[in-house]
């Protein structure tokens, strides 16, 4: 990736396991602008490149802000970030890119799921700068794994948001359903957090008739999958004709690459889109958490870092 040399100013811890980092240009030039709901690449060591979401308001230019999560089931990324990454280290990062727009709405209904508030509170700010109509529900476990709590509170959009967290008395939990219960034309939900928060709130918003057009979300991590049925299967390389098989353990990147096709990857799990490549025959058996249901159907492209194939070849074109 084409990349910017930013500086780490600030580090703090704003909840139990969850660091913050504050961005500015290492060489003082001006950062790219970004809007509500982008996320960065940062390149974490040589080896390992992740996404996260802007928290700040988007109409700052001099900075970006980062909310990381220690995960224990980190594949390095998250990990690498609280334990080696300081204030006054330079860090190389990506220009901003958002795959989770803030689209024109009469109202905004905004889901949190833990570190999920993360790009949700870019778009509380930039819906309040421009006076609109939302609520915002932050799900966290406790009060002290609830980051940025002090800056909500101490914010113009302060009444707007009510906190739930699950070690808290029944009365201040999430009642979705109610919250949601009639579907309401001129209103759109926004939700990021854990895949079974989001698949919570999504769930239950079709089965009370909420369209898929009044839906958005994020993925931060894609949800385990069962592998056991897994078979081999062969791509095809469209400019030159060359095979390759795929056994059931392997992914399209891994053999490629040991075939000198090389595809830029970025988050290995098919939530961040880098790695989409274009299949010209073939099914594909999608995994991943980029694409919508209407895009999966049509077949004409896969995330090669997890997706696999259902037909025995997959035409690609590279």
């Amino acid at each position: 990736m084409n990349t910017i040399a930013a500086k780490v100013v600030r580090k703090v811890q704003e909840a139990e396991d969850i660091f913050s980092f504050e961005l500015i240009s290492a060489d003082s030039t001006p950062l790219p602008p970004f809007s509500a709901g982008s996320h960065i690449d940062v390149q974490v060591s040589r080896d390992i490149t992740r996404q996260y979401s802007l928290c700040n308001d988007p109409i700052e230019e001099h900075r970006y802000l980062i909310g990381v999560l220690r995960d224990p089931n980190s594949r390095g990324g998250s990990m690498a970030m609280h334990d080696t990454v300081n204030e006054g280290d330079v860090i190389q990062i990506s220009a901003p890119k958002n795959h989770f727009p803030l689209g024109h709405a009469k109202r905004f209904l905004l889901f949190a799921g833990g570190i999920g508030i993360t790009p949700i509170l870019s778009m509380a700010e930039r819906l309040t700068r421009i006076n609109a109509d939302f609520d915002m529900h932050y799900c966290a476990r406790a009060m002290e794994r609830t980051a940025f709590h002090d800056r909500i509170k101490a914010s113009p959009f302060a009444n707007n948001v009510h906190f739930h967290f699950d070690a808290g008395s029944v009365e201040q939990k999430l009642d979705l359903i109610n919250l949601i219960a009639r579907p309401e034309p001129d209103t759109h939900i926004y939700v990021c957090g854990p895949t079974g928060f989001i698949d919570h709130v999504v769930g239950t918003a079709k089965g009370l008739g909420w369209t898929s057009e009044q839906l958005h979300l994020e993925y931060f991590g894609a949800a385990a999958q069962d592998t056991t049925a897994d078979t081999e299967f062969q791509v095809q390389i469209a400019s030159t004709g060359n095979l390759y098989v795929v056994p059931a353990d392997r992914t399209v990147i891994q053999i490629l690459e040991e075939n000198g096709i090389e595809i830029p990857t970025s988050c290995e799990q098919g939530v961040c889109g880098t790695c989409i490549t274009r299949v010209l025959s073939g099914t594909p058996d999608h995994r991943d958490m980029y694409f919508t249901d209407q895009e999966h159907a049509k077949n004409d492209q896969f995330t090669p870092c997890c997706s696999r194939a259902t037909s025995k070849i997959l035409v690609l074109d590279l």
